[in-house]
């Protein structure tokens, strides 16, 4: 069901993020992310000049190619369109994400090598979705038939390998009846609390 119509109004911008996941010959994975960045309206910018309406403010690419424990091993940066020269100064530094582990704390970790002034807005915050897109391309039983591995059994998981999903978001809180039924092993019975009849503490008052 789409969204309610909405008030009268103007569109001013469009963000256009395409994420994609890949199985290479070579055993490896690439994850790539592209995004596009436009205006409604023409307006002038001081390095590129009058900008026409529908033309990119940003067009910029990402590829991890990852194996299957999920180590980064390679990732290429592109940027195709930027607002200022200097912006591809920064390109360099994206090297620095080779050889972290996409996992627990990988958001931390990524703005520790491309945070801020080190890195790009808009490319640094694509890691974060990549990483997402990542668990998706290798969770399904079809990648691991990919890779000459038999499907995981049902609920079955590494014994030092916490559940990727648990404690993203409410279905997998270890409360969920999914975690009790999926991951019995990380479920955690939801904590019981003591009703008390207040007519049975006013009368002893």
């Amino acid at each position: 069901m789409p969204l309610s119509p909405p008030q009268p109004r103007q569109h001013l911008h469009t963000r256009t993020i395409d994420l994609t996941g890949y199985h290479r010959d070579d055993n490896l994975w690439d994850i790539e992310a592209h995004i596009v960045d436009k205006k409604t309206y023409t307006y002038d910018n001081k390095w590129r000049g009058t900008v026409a309406s529908g033309l990119p403010v940003h067009d910029m690419w990402i590829r991890l190619t990852i194996d299957w424990e999920l180590v980064v091993k390679e990732i290429e940066v592109v940027m195709d369109v930027q607002p200022y020269d200097i912006c591809s100064n920064v390109l360099t530094n994206f090297q620095g994400i080779v050889g972290l582990k996409i996992g627990a704390g990988w958001n931390r970790r990524v703005r520790e090598v491309v945070g801020g002034v080190l890195g790009c807005t808009h490319l640094a915050e694509l890691l974060g979705p990549l990483a997402t897109v990542t668990f998706q391309t290798l969770s399904a039983d079809y990648a691991r038939e990919l890779m000459g591995l038999e499907p995981a059994p049902r609920g079955e998981i590494d014994e030092d390998q916490v559940p990727f999903m648990l404690n993203g978001c409410y279905t997998w809180s270890p409360q969920s009846p999914i975690v009790q039924e999926d991951f019995p092993k990380y479920y955690e019975a939801p904590a019981s609390v003591e009703v008390r009849d207040i007519n049975v503490i006013e009368s002893n008052s």
